[in-house]
């Protein structure tokens, strides 16, 4: 990740200079600004383990003790109960409430009684992106809401933009993702929910796609193995791939 690479080449010099007297989170924060410039600290919190103290910084977790004379970048383990605490601890960072999507941006795809709702952020260049949008032909009685998020090639966002001009969004979507079949839309309509979606992926640290967001909060990165996508939603997989309706 950049903010790890940023870290690391800060430390070579940073950790050179005086420590900190820092008592408390915020003299921790000072310190930890003071001597990585470079690193967007955001929040800093003391864990109920040894004299660590958690730090966050543009998505990504390290972890110094109250002077700041060292910083440890990777997984950190609880002895005692087993717990990954970096992972258990980037998943609370990382959820995104459903509620707070901008869903109105979304080509929403209904299939079934499209009881189950999920999010997915993808690119029209992503080839994970359309195995899994392949996957998901088999998946009944849900709702997919996709977030248009051209990020992977130049031309992503032209795709994206005459997938988001076409007369029937969610077709153009699953005809070119499943099919190969370019969209007709001339691109010439209003793309703001484009904009808007790549601002909100912005804001929330999406950084590649697919980028899954389950009704709970929870966010996978990476297309999913569609058996544990379909035991996330607590659904059973169609025998047949059922049609699906489109809405704009």
């Amino acid at each position: 990740m950049k903010t790890f690479h940023l870290l690391a080449a800060a430390l070579c010099t940073a950790l050179i200079g005086t420590s900190s007297l820092a008592q408390d989170t915020e003299s921790v924060k000072a310190a930890l600004k003071a001597k990585l410039p470079e690193a967007p600290v955001d929040s800093v919190r003391k864990l109920p383990l040894g004299n660590l103290y958690e730090a966050t910084a543009g998505g990504e977790i390290f972890y110094t003790d109250e002077k700041v004379t060292f910083v440890l970048i990777g997984t950190l383990l609880d002895a005692k109960t087993k717990e990954n605490v970096t992972e258990a601890r980037m998943k609370q960072l990382n959820a995104v409430k459903f509620g707070d999507l901008p869903l109105d941006s979304a080509i929403k795809i209904v299939r079934g009684n499209g009881s189950r709702k999920v999010a997915i952020f993808a690119d029209p260049n992503c080839g994970y992106c359309k195995r899994f949008e392949r996957d998901l032909l088999a998946i009944s009685d849900i709702t997919v809401y996709t977030f248009l998020y051209p990020i992977l090639s130049p031309d992503s966002l032209d795709k994206s933009k005459a997938i988001w001009c076409s007369s029937d969004k969610g077709k153009a979507w699953i005809d070119y993702m499943t099919k190969n079949v370019n969209p007709a839309g001339d691109a010439k309509c209003n793309t703001g929910a484009i904009d808007r979606s790549l601002a909100f992926g912005k804001d929330k640290n999406i950084r590649g796609t697919p980028t899954i967001i389950f009704e709970d909060g929870d966010r996978v990165p990476g297309a999913m193995p569609i058996a544990q996508f379909e035991k996330k939603i607590g659904g059973q997989k169609a025998a047949a791939a059922p049609s699906a309706t489109t809405k704009q």
